[in-house]
């Protein structure tokens, strides 16, 4: 367990999860500050990257329900791979 653990956001409903489904996604820099947060939804890999990325860094749940989609989210869990404390 980490010492000084952040909180984890978590969505306040599964239903409110309604994001972009394809093309590209530009996280803001609270989320991605790697200089790389363009992601390509059309690339399964990005996919994995963006949703691991939003479940990691997220603020709020709105951070979550704005970028998220139930049904991606649904369907990609399991390539999401995620530290010990955050599972």
């Amino acid at each position: 367990m980490r010492r000084y653990a952040e909180p984890v956001v978590v969505a306040d409903d599964l239903t409110l999860l309604h994001g972009r489904t394809a093309g590209v996604v530009t996280l803001p820099r609270h989320l991605d500050w790697s200089g790389a947060a363009d992601y390509d939804l059309d690339s399964p890999g990005r996919i994995v990257d963006l949703y691991r990325t939003v479940l990691l860094e997220a603020t709020k749940p709105d951070d979550l329900h704005a970028v998220l989609d139930r049904a991606l989210l649904t369907r990609r869990r399991p390539s999401l791979w995620f530290p010990p404390a955050e599972r």
